[in-house]
């Protein structure tokens, strides 16, 4: 079991944010932005969700992506 954690835009990722995800993040970001993030895992992938309506995903290939929610 991995559990999550949350951290403000702008602000370094926590050390439990996976490598691979990390420019993603930053993308959203400076897309100006602001609000938190959560930290999840679903089936050993990371998820991370701004609250300002954006994730940034890793796919079972390894592919990371960000979009906005999607309902």
């Amino acid at each position: 079991m991995q559990l999550g954690t949350r951290w403000a835009t702008g602000s370094e990722p926590p050390a439990s944010v996976p490598a691979a995800l990390r420019p993603a993040i930053a993308e959203v970001e400076s897309r100006e932005l602001t609000g938190h993030w959560t930290l999840t895992w679903l089936e050993g992938r990371a998820i991370a969700e701004l609250d300002a309506g954006w994730e940034v995903i890793q796919t079972p290939t390894g592919d990371v992506i960000a979009r906005p929610f999607q309902d």
